[in-house]
């Protein structure tokens, strides 16, 4: 090999020992800095926010179209975010009511909202459907259920959160929330009148949050 050969060799070596050092230092950099991040994380110990189904109000529940429902409520639902050092972006919220794990409503979308330290969020979305088809096992038992004067449905969330520590903003998690509401009809009704063919219920009723 000749001696120019050899310093362009030796010129190369140099270089890759160069690049391989920056690459290493970049990747310490990163385990640094992950590592930081889940200290905090487990210092700070984030908790899902709490909702409560304050009230039901009915306005339309009508199943005397075989195997078609046509229904209309008004929810109020609280969510509190129990952290001290975290805040919440609420990037999506979708609201609608199921019976028997089957969709008995539409979507209706909440506004996108922040929620700081131990605050206290407050939504009062109409959901709603018009000649929504159900399952006939289902409408049976509905039929059933509304002429016994009792039917439970789920008020249910589906969404996106992300999670704010500081100036660090997670990335978005899936939010679930399963709310129970016992609606009475008829003579049995614990319900109070609100309007022409609408009924309020009080439930204060505990949801459960999965993220």
């Amino acid at each position: 090999m000749s001696e120019k050969e050899k310093v362009c060799e030796h010129h190369k070596d140099k270089r890759r020992k160069i690049f391989r050092r920056i690459f290493a230092g970049i990747l310490i950099f990163l385990f640094i800095v992950l590592v930081v991040i889940l200290i905090i994380w487990a210092i700070l110990r984030p908790s899902k926010p709490s909702f409560v189904l304050q009230d039901v109000t009915v306005y339309a529940f009508n199943a005397s179209v075989p195997n078609f429902l046509t229904s209309n409520f008004q929810v109020t639902l609280t969510s509190r975010n129990r952290n001290d050092k975290i805040g919440i972006y609420y990037d999506r919220l979708d609201t609608y009511v199921s019976y028997q794990d089957q969709q008995i409503t539409y979507r209706t979308s909440i506004q996108p909202s922040y929620q700081g330290h131990d605050e206290v969020a407050v939504w009062s979305p109409f959901v709603y459907g018009t000649n929504v088809p159900v399952a006939p096992f289902n409408f049976v038992t509905l039929s059933q259920d509304q002429s016994n004067g009792n039917v439970m449905v789920l008020i249910k969330v589906d969404g996106r959160v992300r999670w704010k520590v500081g100036a660090f903003i997670s990335g978005r998690y899936h939010l679930y929330v399963r709310c129970p509401a016992f609606i009475t009809f008829g003579p049995r009704s614990n319900g109070i009148a609100v309007g022409e063919n609408a009924v309020k219920y009080q439930l204060v009723q505990r949801c459960s949050v999965s993220v």
